[in-house]
């Protein structure tokens, strides 16, 4: 093909610290800001467990991206994956779900904006979800490096919010009282219920990771810079979501807070009596971060998934100019809107979860396959054992949250 005729390709701009940035920013968001207080309420004192359990969760399968991001750095990651170990179609399944994880976890994010900023301006939630909907699908479409600086500007001031709640909560943190009441395992079978509901919606506080892979095409040194990437933005997040989540069990009012629409804001107000004000505006800014961060995700899913020959070619094509995937963003903002004025942001939030952990149990499924053919690359060997255990429990938090929902 003539260079001339050549389809435009995606920019290559991104280093270890941008998507570092980019993946904290996309995973530290709507999860601990709109979702804490319905974790505390369904696990109660053991909610810091809840985190822990889900961040295990997601670190086993965040090493089986770091593997097979080293091995095949390309976006669509997840649909490149199931494809080489379970085949074409799943991967085609595969990667349609991780589009609508992006979907549905973008118009929880916009509800959980809309909840906070409400709380100062007196505007109806739905004007304020698809009001930012529709400036931050411009901001998509303009460039990937500009929207990831924004992204990691906001990553800054988002995650100042949560440690303005810890510092304030240190006096709690310095009691030793608040790590045995939430670090000691319940001895009933009902407790551990409790335990694991709270983790499948603590879950979704985790959900972002991974889609520092779909950034591959855009990554300077991708095969080295990605498992890197992977592995910092989760450290970070386990750290600071078991800390909040301990200052949370610690207030007096959980029933204030489980009904509370800025749960954050609440606990704030809880452990200093000074007004919320500051903090729903930290966090009405920091929600833009997590939603722009799930379109650009969505987005590349379906440009990915089109240049694979997965779905139709008219989401494989990059503006000319801005060198971004803007038909494919149109659709994503687009669908993210009707989502936002459909649902409540509970559900949404639990059939994000569901979606998101059947993907992780089929990419672990998938490397166990890979790793167990004959010119199998080293790392995907090594990371094997992990990957099935990974599979393992991805399965049981399923089961739980179905059984769950059935009852």
């Amino acid at each position: 093909m003539d260079a001339a005729h050549q389809p435009t390709s995606l920019k290559r701009t991104l280093g270890l610290p941008l998507l570092v940035f980019y993946g904290v920013g996309v995973t530290v968001g709507a999860g601990i800001f709109a979702l804490i207080g319905e974790i505390t309420r369904l696990a109660g004192d053991s909610a810091p467990i809840s985190f822990l359990l889900a961040g295990l969760i997601a670190a086993l399968t965040g090493l089986s991206y770091a593997a097979f991001a080293s091995v095949y750095p390309r976006a669509a990651g997840e649909a490149v994956f199931v494809t080489l170990g379970i085949g074409p179609f799943a991967g085609r399944i595969v990667g349609l779900a991780m589009v609508a994880t992006g979907l549905l976890s973008s118009a929880v994010i916009a509800l959980a904006f809309a909840g906070y900023v409400g709380t100062l301006l007196p505007l109806p939630q739905p004007v304020l979800a698809l009001g930012v909907i529709a400036i931050l699908s411009a901001v998509a479409c303009y460039g990937v490096r500009e929207s990831v600086i924004f992204a990691a500007v906001i990553t800054v001031i988002e995650l100042s919010a949560l440690i303005i709640v810890v510092i304030a909560g240190s006096p709690l943190l310095a009691d030793p009282a608040t790590y045995v009441k939430g670090f000691t395992p319940p001895a009933d079978a009902v407790s551990w219920a409790a335990i694991l509901s709270g983790s499948i919606i603590a879950f979704f506080a985790f959900i972002g990771f991974e889609d520092i892979e779909n950034m591959a095409e855009e990554t300077v040194d991708a095969p080295r810079v990605l498992p890197r990437a992977i592995l910092w933005t989760l450290g970070i997040t386990v750290i600071v979501y078991v800390l909040v989540s301990l200052v949370a069990v610690a207030i007096p009012d959980r029933a204030g807070l489980a009904h509370s629409e800025a749960p954050l804001a609440f606990v704030y107000h809880a452990v200093t009596g000074w007004s919320p004000a500051p903090i729903s505006g930290i966090a009405g800014i920091a929600m833009t971060n997590g939603i722009l961060v799930q379109i650009i995700m969505a987005a590349r899913v379906l440009y990915g998934m089109s240049r694979e020959g997965l779905i139709h070619p008219v989401f494989g094509v990059a503006h000319e100019r801005l060198q971004t995937p803007v038909r494919a963003t149109l659709v994503v903002a687009a669908t993210i809107a009707i989502l936002t004025i459909s649902f409540e942001l509970v559900r949404l939030a639990q059939v994000t979860s569901l979606v998101t952990l059947s993907v992780f149990m089929l990419v672990n499924i998938s490397l166990v396959i890979v790793a167990g053919k004959p010119d199998a690359a080293r790392v995907l060997v090594r990371a094997r054992p992990v990957a099935v255990v990974g599979a393992l429990t991805s399965a049981v938090l399923i089961a739980s949250e179905l059984l769950q929902l059935a009852g």
